[in-house]
């Protein structure tokens, strides 16, 4: 099984991050631009939060709540769950699975090395069984 640390060499360590007293408008052109789902929320090098598309509908839209007055930081999820380079997929799909969440932050010595979707994690594990496929193939073909 693959490592969060492969997974993210093949796709990328790049993270999309906003500070929490931006405007919600301005973290949702952001994800828009960007075409994620999610925003890490930093404040200079510390993760702060994560603010996701989920949070912008229930705690913004729903609440008749303006996206131009909002800040970030009233409506981001500040408690957490991350993941490190040394776990594995497997591990991660359980962390995301139990706790109902679709972005995970990996967090290495206490920096920000990267962020994984939960359609990362299918997609790894979609690889990591079609490899296995091909090997049982060509094992039994001879």
């Amino acid at each position: 099984m693959k490592l969060v640390k492969h997974l993210l060499d093949s796709k990328g360590r790049g993270i999309i991050s906003i500070v929490p007293d931006a405007s919600v408008l301005d973290a949702i052109k952001l994800m828009a631009d960007k075409l994620v789902g999610s925003l890490l929320v930093m404040q200079g090098d510390e993760l702060v939060g994560i603010v996701t598309e989920r949070d912008y509908a229930r705690k913004v839209i729903i609440k008749g709540r303006s996206s131009q007055s909002t800040e970030v930081g009233e409506i981001m999820t500040p408690d957490l769950f991350s993941a490190t380079s040394d776990m594995t997929v497997d591990q991660c799909m359980k962390l995301m699975t139990d706790h109902k969440i679709r972005h995970l932050p990996v967090v290495d010595d206490g920096a920000v090395t990267g962020v994984l979707s939960i359609g990362d994690l299918v997609g790894a594990i979609i690889s990591d069984q079609q490899a296995e496929i091909e090997q049982l193939e060509q094992y039994i073909s001879g």
